[in-house]
């Protein structure tokens, strides 16, 4: 289930909100520019199916929002136990970034957290299938899939070079440690 926690930045031991409500999650992140929804498809492709199978039953939802936000390609990323080097890529995504465009992932199968350092607040953002988020360009955040991730997500690039992070140099992730559940 999609959920959302939400901290002050300097209190990490004391949530201000935790809620699994949909509607919630996305009001509160929309008023601080995130996106975040449901998308129902047709049907949901296997977790083994090819990138083309993958991005031809989101192709209507993926139109829509490519024409709203000008996005020029979108992928499929893959993060298992087969994945080389998953250890330092998780590594990678677990260190507070920021790109200079918007982050955008749709889970097909699977589930993350991202997790956005904004106006002194921490919030994490629990996504799980059927979950899109946007996380605008310039936003501090970070992302955690777990140790034994088993994700199939859809990727959304303005930049067709794909995902560029600038490294904030700031801990904060390590005060804010999430905690996966076993994906869904």
């Amino acid at each position: 289930m999609s959920s959302l926690t939400i901290w002050r930045d300097d209190a990490p031991e004391t949530p201000v909100l935790e809620t699994e409500d949909a509607t919630l999650i996305s009001a509160r992140l929309g008023d601080k520019g995130v996106r975040f929804e449901r998308w129902h498809g047709p049907a949901v492709p296997p977790k083994d199916a090819s990138e083309e199978e993958i991005l031809a039953v989101y192709r209507d939802s993926l139109d829509r929002l490519m024409g709203e936000t000008g996005a020029g390609s979108a992928d499929v990323i893959r993060l298992n136990e087969r994945t080389p080097g998953r250890e330092a890529l998780r590594q990678k995504f677990l260190s507070e970034h920021i790109h200079t465009e918007d982050e955008v992932r749709f889970f097909v199968h699977g589930s993350g957290h991202f997790v956005l350092h904004m106006d002194g607040c921490v919030y994490d953002a629990g996504c799980v299938a059927g979950d899109l988020i946007s996380v605008p360009a310039g936003t501090r955040h970070w992302f955690d899939a777990g140790e034994t991730p088993d994700v199939v997500a859809l990727r959304v690039f303005t930049d067709t070079t794909g995902w560029i992070a600038e490294y904030t140099g700031d801990d904060i992730a390590t005060r804010f440690p999430v905690t996966v559940s076993a994906t869904v």
